[in-house]
Parts: structure tokens; C-alpha cells; sequence
């Protein structure tokens, strides 16, 4: 009766050894369901922080690129006394501000291939509403004394998405201070200052830009002409409205 008790004592130790109780396999479910979610965690935080560097990276660039854009069209700027409403300087502040000027564009201006030999342009920069909802500063621009084509009034090129903020000031030398705004469009200012913002934790960028002081008077824009200086030998003309040489 002791053999037959102790060969029952040994095969129940035997048959509780060969596997896990309910308690054991739930507590190694949730342990490796920890493990899991926290390696899931990890990578979503890698994946979101890739992102968002390549994200601000691109908007860095993106600011880069409008500022010198800018920059590089306000450097050339070009104005003619003899067809001053054609070379006219426009400017306007506010929820949607632009700004408009005639230009000698370099060949590596944006979209300079397409207008070929024609490197004086107007050139306007516009911020404008997108389909997002969100602000963008957009680029077009036209041959001087040609109507502006529908293709590059649909489809202008954008130089920043999600604009934060885009504001000028012009330098008014005789004034010798900043105006918020530019009445005279006749002439361009000295000087011209702009600070843009684009979105996400991009900083305000400010940039001044000196401008040719005056624009090109009726004499030296006809070749010959009395008024052009020394050398010249035109003995008279009419042209936009300036008589000359008589």
C-alpha cells in the first residue's frame, strides 16, 4: 500500500513538472507585451524625429532659397525715367502683402529658361492662401511691356509654404527712416527690408537689400542724346513724353 501511495506521489510531481500554470503564462504574456510596446515606442519616437528634422531641415532650405530669391531680384532692380509706368515699384503690407519691380534676371533666375532672352522682368512676389488653408509665397513674373501669360498666372512658382509672417519696410533717404509703406512708385527706394516666418519653430529672418538710388534718367536712356553726357550728339527727339536735344 506505501509502494502504490509513493509511485502516485512521484507521477503527480512528474505530470506538475512538465508545464506552466495559467498564472506563469499570463504573467509572461504581459511581460513580453511590454517588451513589445516599448520597442514599438522607441521606433514610432525614432520614425516621428526623423520626420520632423527633415521637416525643418526642408523648411530651412526652403527660406533659404526665398530669401535669396528675393535678395537677387532687388539687387538688379531697373527703372527708366523716359517709361516710368512701365518700371513702376509696387509694394503693399498686410494679410496678403506683394511686391512688384522690373529686374535684369540672371540665366540662373527661377524659371529664367522658359522666358529666353528676355532677362528684364517684372517680377512679383505675392503671399497668397493655399489650398490648405495655410499662407505661401509665390513667385511670377512676365518680359517687360508683355501681358503676363495664363500658365504662369495659374501655376507661379512657389518659393515657401506655410508663411508665418512676411513684412517690408523701405528706406526713405530723405525722410532718413523706414516707411511701412512705399506711396512713390515712380522711384525706388533706397533701400528695402523684409522679414519672413515660415511655420513649424523656424525664427524670423530679416534681410536688407540696397537698391539703386535713382532710376535712369530720359538722357542716358537714348542712346546719342544731349542729355546722355559727354560724347553725345543728338540733335533732337521726342520719347515717353521727354523732349531732348533741340
Amino acid at each position: 500500500m506505501q509502494l502504490v501511495r509513493g509511485i502516485l506521489r512521484l507521477k503527480s510531481k512528474s505530470q506538475r513538472s512538465r508545464g506552466f500554470t495559467i498564472i506563469e503564462i499570463l504573467t509572461a504574456m504581459v511581460i513580453f507585451g511590454m517588451i513589445v510596446a516599448a520597442i514599438f515606442a522607441t521606433w514610432t519616437a525614432l520614425i516621428r524625429g526623423s520626420a520632423s528634422g527633415n521637416r525643418a531641415a526642408a523648411t530651412a532650405q526652403r527660406s533659404r532659397v526665398a530669401l535669396r530669391t528675393i535678395e537677387d531680384a532687388l539687387g538688379a532692380t531697373r527703372s527708366f525715367v523716359a517709361d516710368v509706368d512701365d518700371y513702376t515699384f509696387d509694394a503693399e503690407n498686410g494679410r496678403e502683402p506683394y511686391l512688384s519691380f522690373v529686374s535684369k534676371l540672371s540665366p540662373s533666375f527661377p524659371r529664367s529658361g522658359r522666358f529666353g532672352q528676355f532677362d528684364v522682368r517684372r517680377v512679383t512676389f505675392a503671399v497668397e492662401s493655399s489650398s490648405d488653408n495655410n499662407k505661401r509665397l509665390v513667385l511670377r513674373q512676365t518680359p517687360v511691356l508683355m501681358d503676363m501669360d495664363e500658365d504662369e498666372q495659374n501655376y507661379p512658382v512657389v518659393l515657401a509654404n506655410d508663411v508665418q509672417k512676411f513684412e517690408m519696410a523701405f528706406w526713405d533717404k530723405q525722410k532718413g527712416d523706414w516707411l511701412d509703406e512705399w506711396t512713390q512708385t515712380n522711384q525706388l527706394p533706397q533701400m528695402v527690408k523684409f522679414t519672413m516666418q515660415l511655420g513649424g519653430d523656424q525664427d524670423e529672418v530679416t534681410r536688407i537689400v540696397a537698391l539703386p538710388s535713382v532710376a535712369v534718367q530720359a538722357g542716358w536712356q537714348i542712346p546719342g542724346s544731349t542729355l546722355g553726357g559727354p560724347g553725345s550728339h543728338m540733335t533732337g527727339g521726342h520719347i515717353g513724353g521727354f523732349q531732348f536735344g533741340k
